[in-house]
């Protein structure tokens, strides 16, 4: 996703770059897309800087280790873990991804959403025999 000369990190200093970390260009999307604080409230100061916030969640899913076993250069996991619990539940994930999905489809000149969908008879699941599944509910 990022070299090393994409990236600046601002109010943290880290040892490693990680290919996960978001660039200035892609941070700045980000930023675009991000819902605002709702009456202007933003709660308390962050102690970590958001974008380290993301790159974490970021590194996470894509190397899919354990919460737990996030590299120590990184925003801890429990803070990293409060912030994707708390997007996931209040649906900030789902808006930011429909939102930069559509942008990307903008730009290489298609349509917002897709008008069609494929599904592969390989990927669909069935029971073993096939046909209808009857249960027999006087079994003992």
């Amino acid at each position: 996703m990022c070299k090393e000369s994409d990236v600046k990190l601002i109010g943290m200093s880290r040892r490693a770059i990680y290919s996960t970390d978001l660039t200035d260009k892609q941070w700045e999307k980000l930023q675009s897309v991000w819902p605002k604080a709702k009456n202007g409230r933003t709660g308390r100061p962050r102690k970590y800087p958001l974008r380290e916030v993301v790159n974490t969640i970021f590194y996470q899913l894509r190397t899919g280790c354990a919460w737990r076993l996030l590299p120590h250069d990184l925003v801890p996991w429990t803070i990293a873990w409060e912030h994707f619990c708390r997007w996931r539940d209040a649906g900030t994930l789902q808006v930011i991804h429909d939102a930069l999905y559509e942008q990307t489809r903008a730009q290489e000149g298609r349509c917002g959403a897709p008008s069609a969908g494929a599904i592969d008879s390989q990927a669909v699941r069935t029971t073993e025999k096939g046909g209808q599944k009857v249960m027999s509910a006087a079994k003992h």
